[in-house]
């Protein structure tokens, strides 16, 4: 069993206080995690500036060069995790075992933040819009069109409060220490694989040490992260992003009500594009936010939710080693109970129709988990309380709704795959302040274009654009140097 440690700007801290982390199936124990206090992070927030001054030492080039060195050690390294070692596969493996996801989904997302990480340079320049990444380092320099420009970083540190349902939610800080600035961990508790991984491949590769800190704890080291961080993210349901609704500190992610509409022009041709919706909805286990949980459609609906339907209501529960399983387990006790328990009771409202049913049941208790095997839903309206639902596992409703009653019905909506070619629906969609990324066409809720911004602009969100003058000819404007 692995010891880990708390990690203080970059120096191991052992704490008497230790939480177990433990294989969802067989109970037995993977490690014990040090676990931090509010107090501790408070007080360490002190020396946060020292993180930013660190990496300022380094060129953004250079650290992105590192980053993608790291890159390859994370995926294919072993690299030093608390008192131990651990494989790529020996990561796999723990990674599954504690969160529930199948391990070959978990090697999955390990390749899609290696995808991340050796594309650094690409993505920083797509979201920089092309910024010279000097001007970020010193504040201030000329643009390529010979205007001065000064980007001021808010925060010397930014905060992560992460989940354990996902693993995937990595790559949105992946960015942050090639922009100079440092990080400030708190992993969820069945997932300080990534965070710890990801770390000590930075540290292999001379990322210095005191940028980053690692706060394994519980919620009150959550809530000092957001307390002492001048810049945060953090994941959660519908609530935590409605407390922080309107704050500019936090950035808040939360379920993604990711949709697929079909347009009146396409919807007779709706088997074109079942299998398209298929894999929105169950792939990654439907964990992501941006896994589809709504398809809108102004007719055949009944029809889209018994083929959807038949395609994942037989889908059964597999081993988490199994290559062909496509079912997380849900390792919280009571969780799925609780949420097969809310599905049952919108159920029961008129209009809604249960299309998996035929299946079998969609609970499966075990010993010491559960799973949800898929559910698909018909709902005659959009008024139906359970068509404005998601949860984490595949769920999907499947919505009839006039089409020039969609927009003003679907609510906030992380993945919009609008599949029309009626150019008037299309610039409706576009124009629709309520859709945060959307898809024009038949391309599924979960492909990702990683040089578009997933849920705001990560530069925007940590540096502000302001005026800045410095007398004409002063060799200070020049961008390098």
């Amino acid at each position: 069993m692995l010891n880990i440690a708390a990690l203080r700007w970059g120096k191991p801290y052992e704490s008497l206080e230790t939480d177990t982390v433990t294989h969802f199936i067989s109970g037995e124990p993977m490690a014990k995690v040090s676990q931090a206090n509010a107090g501790l992070l408070q007080r360490d927030m002190r020396n946060a500036q020292r993180a930013r001054d660190a990496l300022r030492d380094i060129p953004c080039e250079d650290l992105i060069e590192r980053i993608k060195k790291a890159a390859d050690l994370y995926l294919n390294g072993t690299l030093p995790i608390g008192d131990g070692v651990q494989s790529p596969a020996d990561f796999a493996r723990m990674q599954s075992a504690s969160t529930g996801l199948p391990e070959h989904m978990c090697a999955g997302n390990m390749r899609k933040n290696y995808f991340v990480l050796t594309h650094m340079d690409q993505m920083l320049d797509a979201l920089t819009r092309g910024l010279d990444l000097s001007i970020l380092s010193r504040g201030y320099g000329m643009e390529k069109r010979g205007v001065v420009v000064s980007y001021q970083a808010q925060s010397p540190v930014v905060g992560l409060v992460l989940p354990s349902n996902s693993p995937g939610v990595h790559t949105l800080w992946l960015p942050v220490i090639p922009m100079q600035i440092g990080l400030v961990l708190k992993p969820g508790p069945q997932e300080p694989w990534t965070p710890y991984r990801m770390t000590a491949a930075f540290y292999e590769t001379g990322i210095p040490r005191e940028a980053i800190s690692i706060y394994p704890g519980g919620g009150d080291v959550g809530a000092a992260v957001l307390a002492n961080c001048d810049r945060s993210m953090i994941f959660g349901g519908t609530a935590t992003v409605e407390r922080y609704k309107g704050d500019p500190r936090v950035q808040a992610h939360g379920p993604g009500f990711s949709k697929v509409l079909l347009g009146d022009d396409v919807v007779d041709r709706w088997e074109e594009y079942i299998d398209l919706i298929a894999d929105s909805v169950y792939l990654n286990s439907g964990r992501g936010c941006i896994n589809c949980s709504g398809v809108w459609a102004s007719r055949h609906s009944e029809e889209i939710a018994q083929a959807l339907a038949k395609k994942l209501g037989p889908i059964e529960v597999l081993p988490p080693e199994d290559p062909k399983a496509a079912l997380a387990a849900f390792t919280v006790p009571g969780v799925a109970q609780s949420i097969w328990k809310a599905i049952e009771a919108d159920l029961r409202e008129s209009g809604v129709k249960h299309a998996t049913e035929p299946y079998g049941p969609r609970l499966v208790e075990m010993e010491r988990c559960a799973y949800l095997r898929p559910v698909v839903v018909h709902c005659e309206s959009p008024a139906a309380a359970i068509a404005k639902k998601e949860y984490m596992f595949p769920f999907v409703t499947v919505v009839k709704c006039p089409q020039d009653k969609m927009l003003e019905s679907i609510g906030p909506t992380l993945v919009c795959s609008g599949i029309t070619h009626d150019k008037k629906f299309q610039q409706a969609l576009t124009d629709a302040v309520h859709i945060d990324r959307l898809n024009i066409g038949p391309i599924p809720t979960i492909k990702l274009d990683w040089l578009q911004p997933h849920e705001g602009n990560i530069v925007e969100f940590l540096f502000r654009a302001r005026a800045y003058q410095l007398p004409a000819g002063d060799k200070r404007l020049e961008v390098r140097g």
